[in-house]
Order: C-alpha cells, then sequence, then structure tokens
C-alpha cells in the first residue's frame, strides 16, 4: 500500500454548551479531518484532536499542523506500507507529537480496513455490537443548572457522569450532586489542578463513593500521585501522563493510580493503544477510554476500539449532540437506553457530510505523489 494523496478540513464547531474546565473555557473546537489515499483510490479518514492552547497537553493544533506538514508527510511518501502498524515505526524518528502522529496512523488503519472489505472493529479482540457510555460535565458555578444538567443526562441514560473539578470548585458541587444522585456512578477529574500541597483537602472526596479521581496533579507526575494514592481509598485515575505502554508500566509500579483514561491521540494512535490495553488486561488493571471533544470522526474510531470487552466502565463517548449542533457525519450518533451502536460499516463505519464540511470548515490539498 502506497500513499497517493492527503487532503485536509480545517474544522470548527460551536458547542452548544460553554465548556469550562480548570485550565480555560472551550465555546468551539477546532480540528482538521485527514484524507489519505491510497494508490487504488482507497480514502482513509483522521481526524487531528489537540486543542488551540497548549494548557492540556504542550501539543497544539497549529503545532501539530507543522509536524504533519514538515516531518511525517516527508516519511510516508516513499514508504510502502503492508500493515498499519508499521506506521508507529516509520514515525519513531519524530520526537513526541502524539496527536500528530495518531491522526494519520488513525487514518491509515481505517484505509487499511477499508481495502480489505472489513470492519475496523475486526481487527481487534473479544468486540460487542454496543457498548455502554458516560458523559463528562464541565465546570459549572450554578449548583442549580449543574444538578439540572447531569438530571437531563440521566433521564438520557447516560451511565456515569464526570465532573470538572478545581480548587475552590470540589466539594461543594459532589456534595449537592451526592445529596440528588446517592447511586451514580461519579467520578470527578482535576485536569492537574491541585498539587501535593493539597493532599490533606484532597482526602477528603474519600467521603463521597466517587469512582475515582482523574489528574488532580501534574501532567509530568508520578511520584506525588503514588504519595496520594497510598492515602486514598478512592482509586486515582492518570490521563495527562500516559503517552506510551512506558508510561502505564512506570505508573503501576510506584503505585501511582489504579485506572488508566486512554486516549488514541494521545499515545500515538492505535498500535500503541493496543499495546497498553494488552498491559492492562495482562495486570488486571482498568482502564477505560477518553474523549477529546471529537467530531463524528474521532466518536467512530472511538466506538470501534471501545468495542472491545475490556472496556468495562462507560467511557467519554456522547452522542453527537452533546457537544455540538451539527455534525461532520451523513449519521450521527445518538444514545439508547445509555449505549451507542458501533458502526459495522467499512473502516471505522461512517461517511461524511460534505455540506457540513463545507459549512463549518476549509478544504486543502497538503501532499499529492
Amino acid at each position: 500500500m502506497n500513499i497517493h494523496r492527503i487532503d485536509r478540513y480545517r474544522v470548527r464547531l460551536p458547542l452548544r454548551i460553554p465548556f469550562e474546565t480548570s485550565y480555560g473555557r472551550l465555546t468551539e473546537k477546532a480540528f482538521d479531518i485527514l484524507l489519505v489515499t491510497d494508490e487504488l483510490g482507497n480514502q482513509g479518514i483522521g481526524e487531528l484532536v489537540p486543542f488551540e492552547q497548549p494548557d492540556y497537553i504542550e501539543e497544539t493544533i497549529d503545532t501539530a499542523r507543522i509536524i504533519i506538514d514538515k516531518h511525517l508527510i516527508p516519511l510516508l511518501k516513499e514508504a510502502e506500507i503492508h500493515h498499519p502498524k508499521e506506521v508507529s515505526i516509520l514515525f519513531a524518528e519524530v520526537k513526541g507529537n502524539q496527536m500528530a502522529k495518531s491522526s494519520l496512523e488513525t487514518a491509515i488503519w481505517d484505509l487499511y480496513a477499508k481495502r480489505n472489505g472489513k470492519s475496523l472493529k475486526t481487527y481487534f479482540k473479544d468486540t460487542r455490537v454496543q457498548i455502554p457510555v458516560g458523559v463528562s460535565v464541565g465546570i459549572q458555578t450554578d449548583l442549580t443548572k449543574l444538578l439540572d444538567q447531569i438530571t437531563q443526562y440521566v433521564a438520557q441514560g447516560y451511565q456515569r457522569v464526570k465532573l470538572k473539578i478545581r480548587p475552590g470548585y470540589d466539594l461543594k458541587p459532589i456534595e449537592a450532586i451526592r445529596k440528588k444522585f446517592p447511586d451514580l456512578p461519579l467520578m470527578v477529574d482535576a485536569n492537574s489542578a491541585y498539587t501535593i500541597k493539597d493532599i490533606s483537602w484532597l482526602k477528603q472526596l474519600d467521603a463521597y463513593d466517587l469512582v475515582m479521581i482523574e489528574q488532580p496533579f501534574a501532567a509530568n507526575d508520578f511520584l506525588d500521585h503514588a504519595q496520594l494514592q497510598k492515602e486514598m481509598k478512592t482509586s486515582i485515575c492518570l490521563d495527562e501522563n500516559i503517552r506510551t505502554l512506558k508510561d502505564c508500566e512506570l505508573a503501576f509500579s510506584l503505585g501511582s493510580c489504579r485506572s488508566i483514561n486512554l486516549k488514541i491521540p494521545r499515545v500515538g494512535g492505535i498500535t500503541e493503544a493496543m499495546k497498553i490495553v494488552d498491559f492492562c488486561k495482562e495486570n488486571e488493571r482498568l482502564v477505560w477510554l477518553g474523549g477529546m471533544f471529537e467530531s463524528g470522526v474521532g466518536r467512530a474510531l472511538n466506538l470501534q476500539f471501545a468495542s472491545q470487552k475490556i472496556f468495562t466502565f462507560p467511557g467519554d463517548i456522547s452522542a453527537s449532540d452533546r457537544y455540538y449542533y451539527e455534525d461532520i457525519l451523513t449519521e450521527p450518533f445518538e444514545i439508547q437506553n445509555g449505549e451507542i451502536f458501533v458502526p459495522d460499516e467499512l473502516g471505522i463505519g461512517v461517511s461524511l457530510s460534505q455540506k457540513n464540511l463545507m459549512k463549518y470548515g476549509v478544504f486543502e490539498t497538503i501532499f499529492i505523489k
């Protein structure tokens, strides 16, 4: 398989509801849709998902575009690819920049599956036709509105709720949610908003029967997380720290966490994600799939990957209308009884809406052989 052409749509979708975390407020999401075409005319679709600001991790959509155009595409130009797993080896000389790598690597996985007349999920082990899903809720200082929002999500069937927290916005909203929903599977995500100095404060969260606390400390920290986990009964989950299998091995060796929020883009694509899943399975560790405000393209990829039965915990794979008024797919994803069906068409199983791509995006060809 040879890559003969790569096209890109630069897209911006407005959010239905502004989403606030410890590091900022999001009102729209910028992303790129990459179309990778082989010598036979088959086309794979990938999504570039970094935020515009280097606040989640250091990678941004602008820096990722530079890496793709100047460093990754040149590596693909003359390469003959027999299997998508070769792409991560090909890209290894470029350090870091995992989300840039993932956008092309996942597109090539989609291309490979279509070229072979298969659904992407056939390349994964022990899959299901539909999966349970959860929902993430941003910082909402009006507790009445927060509870109303969660009530709506529970009524829609979401099987667990993740609340974003930060210093000054933690115990009070958690207590309010627990009072109204005593049995709701509830977790919180700090996005690195706390430090080891807050350990006594964080230990108070043990009283609220949380499923887990995600990423309380810095994105490059493993030692302080290990100290916190020793002193808390609530499980610590790592997100931003985990870029490779080696990071998982380090985290579990040190006792930094009991679970991993796996995001395919953050680890460079499907090949590394599969290694992390295998490690967690072999070591009986909880792994679940997170999200990056993806469009329907990234959502379809996540559904394909999360169809593996090892993903027992509902991930951040909401319905299309959770975040956006309109998606860029011809058929948006809908939640039914707390679950979403996994597409079973070729590749990631979705078709792009040219109307919406042109409405919200700008097209450009970035490589042609």
